[in-house]
């Protein structure tokens, strides 16, 4: 049951007693005066649909909690206590000066309920809509796009200790594996969540342990029967994939043997821990790498305000920040001018972008002659229509068919055996091969575009704020999410976005007029 607000607060309105000591342009004093217009006790109806039990803690107190809770970055114990100590808070939730608060755990519950609903998002929407409303972003139409790694909340295990992990799980979710396992696995007593005890100094016994413990992960598998949708399908799923993607047979073994080592690779899209599954192993750059998710992020470098947030797994579908783009401008009403640097400079989001009627000003992805100071793709001409391509030197060779991702090569081996180019063109032995993809005209006029003196002003001027939104998200130590999974964090990121949007609007002078609209002072 959803409860209301006391008619009698337990003890003086804080607000009304001590509002001099609360700054009067912050969050904690507009929340304090229009937290009810913000977050409505019909706003969250839907997440308490059963009249009868007890009357939960009332919804609004709880979103204006959540809301602080994600724009100061504190746990779920330090949001209950500030409740409970701090005047400011006390002010804002509209709370008594003895009133204790609530437990902690009704911050878990109210997520829950929120994850489960139509939509987990409502607070950073609600908080759009007030965006909307004061007409802030009128005539505003340019959207810086970024990306930043954020650290997962679980510790990173090794194969070994993934291993053990995962068979545990078997053991406590399905059905029946527990008596399997006391009959086929032996390498490590399960009962125990530690490593296992050897000399860890001596190569031979590590890789026996190894052949052990993948040994006992197949043997279970082989033990249980096919399991329906849920969580013990999912446990005995992610025991085959840890027991696969880490290890491979040893040297003059094909596996039969039951001798394994940890492989000498990665494998793609590569499960970090079986704690949080979605966690993955993120190389920012070349010599840089983190565990955990990407947030990926819309902003409005005049204002300060984020348009569109989004979280996704480290890797793997729709995590790219080309793909992402999609999703985050899939909101936006009107054409705008879409900033962002060479890691969304693809061709597949330039066609969209076309065909949406966004303008890209997007920095584009550098082309890499064969050799240094030599031709690159541009320097070929290519005929669409007639489907041939032409070389520097005159050469002209017709375009094979298409590849599965709309990819033509265009062939010139022959050609290049007496051609005068050739030491500028390439340095394979059998001539020139030419990759012609489907958006390469394009990238071509992104690459003119791109020299333009006008188009790099524009760059330079609305794309680096982007960096300052980027910065103030992982403020607070937010580079490390509180939860595990994509789906807790996405809508934890929402919040903390919709925290530092409404307190970019009371810095800009939010205020509610006596008709109940928005506006700004």
């Amino acid at each position: 049951m959803q409860g209301e607000r006391p008619r009698e607060l337990a003890g003086p309105d804080v607000w009304e007693t001590c509002r001099e000591l609360i700054p009067a342009r912050g969050v904690f004093a507009f929340l304090a005066e229009h937290r009810d217009g913000l977050f409505p006790a019909g706003m969250f109806a839907d997440m308490y649909p059963s009249p009868n039990g007890r009357p939960s803690t009332p919804p609004q107190v709880l979103a204006v909690t959540v809301v602080l809770q994600a724009l100061y970055g504190l746990p779920d114990h330090d949001a209950a206590q500030a409740l409970r100590c701090d005047l400011r808070w006390k002010a804002a939730c509209g709370l008594g000066l003895l009133d204790p608060g609530f437990h902690p755990s009704l911050l878990t519950y109210f997520r829950r309920r929120l994850a489960c609903s139509d939509d987990p998002g409502r607070l950073f929407a609600k908080v759009s809509e007030v965006v909307a409303a004061t007409g802030v972003l009128a005539g505003r139409r340019r959207r810086a796009l970024d990306s930043t790694v954020l650290d997962d909340a679980v510790a990173t295990q090794d194969t070994v200790t993934r291993l053990v992990a995962a068979v545990r799980r078997v053991i406590r979710e399905v059905p029946g594996a527990a008596e399997a396992a006391a009959a086929v696995c032996t390498a490590h007593d399960y009962r125990d969540p530690g490593k296992p005890k050897i000399a860890w100094d001596d190569g031979q016994a590590r890789e026996a342990l190894v052949s052990a413990l993948v040994n006992d992960a197949l043997g279970l598998l082989d033990q249980l029967p096919a399991q329906p949708d849920g969580p013990a399908a999912d446990a005995a799923g992610l025991l085959a994939l840890v027991a696969g993607q880490d290890v491979e047979p040893a040297g003059g073994s094909d596996g039969t043997d039951g001798r394994w080592r940890i492989a000498r690779r990665t494998a793609p899209d590569r499960v970090v821990s079986v704690t949080d599954p979605d966690a993955r192993h993120i190389h920012k750059n070349r010599s840089r790498y983190q565990d955990g998710f990407k947030a990926h992020v819309s902003f409005e470098p005049e204002t300060g305000l984020f348009a569109a947030v989004e979280l996704t797994g480290g890797s793997g579908p729709g995590s790219h920040d080309a793909a992402a783009a999609v999703c985050l401008l899939a909101g936006e009403q009107e054409a705008v001018t879409v900033l962002g640097d060479a890691a969304y400079g693809t061709g597949e989001l330039r066609a969209h972008l076309r065909d949406a009627g966004h303008a890209a000003v997007i920095k584009p992805p550098p082309l890499r002659p064969a050799v240094p100071g030599g031709f690159t793709g541009d320097d070929f001409a290519i005929d669409d229509q007639a489907g041939t391509a032409a070389c520097p030197a005159g050469h002209t060779v017709a375009l094979g068919r298409p590849h599965a991702d709309g990819t033509r090569l265009a062939q010139f081996k022959a050609l290049c055996r007496d051609c005068p180019l050739r030491q500028r063109c390439t340095t394979s032995k059998t001539g020139r091969v030419l990759s012609v993809r489907p958006q390469r005209a394009l990238l071509a006029a992104a690459r003119r575009d791109a020299a333009d003196p006008a188009w790099k002003d524009e760059y330079r001027r609305w794309r680096p704020p982007v960096e300052r939104a980027i910065a103030w998200l992982v403020a607070r130590g937010s580079r490390r999410v509180p939860y595990r999974g994509i789906t807790s964090n996405n809508i934890w990121l929402h919040n903390r976005a919709a925290a530092l949007n409404l307190r970019r609007l009371t810095n800009l002078g939010l205020t509610r007029t006596t008709d109940g609209t928005w506006a700004l002072a």
